[in-house]
């Protein structure tokens, strides 16, 4: 049996500057067969996200140079890439970061400290719509 062409498998972009919570997701990630790119900043994000195409993208706020909100706003101000589900993963809880994520695009915000089991479950729901 061969394997699926890459533009077929499932491939999460990762962006977090925490080098703890990057593995510990990747981890959580592989659990669910996905393919699990990862940058550490948001000029890397953007490099990334030129050169492959994801099903999913999960971007922390706080970012070193470029922040993730500035981020989210230029990938989904891309025709390229404005379909790819974005979802911001970050301890920025306040309502004015939800409401500024929402505004430049984000298609949802998971908190940090979040259960594993939910984001699994997002996973595996565009998973499953991939299909």
């Amino acid at each position: 049996m061969s394997e699926p062409a890459p533009e077929a498998e499932f491939r999460i972009l990762l962006v977090e500057d925490e080098p703890v919570i990057r593995e510990l997701v990747r981890s959580l990630l592989s659990e669910e067969t996905v393919s699990v790119d990862c940058a550490s900043d948001g000029l890397e994000c953007l490099k990334l996200v030129k050169s492959r195409a994801f099903r999913l993208i999960l971007l922390d706020v706080v970012l070193p140079g470029l922040d993730g909100i500035s981020v989210c706003r230029l990938i989904k101000s891309d025709p390229a890439t404005s379909a790819v589900p974005l979802y911001m993963l970050t301890a920025k809880a306040k309502p004015s970061d939800v409401a500024a994520a929402m505004k430049a695009g984000a298609n949802g915000y998971i908190h940090k400290p979040f259960r594993g089991a939910d984001l699994m479950a997002l996973v595996a729901r565009l998973k499953s719509a991939a299909q």
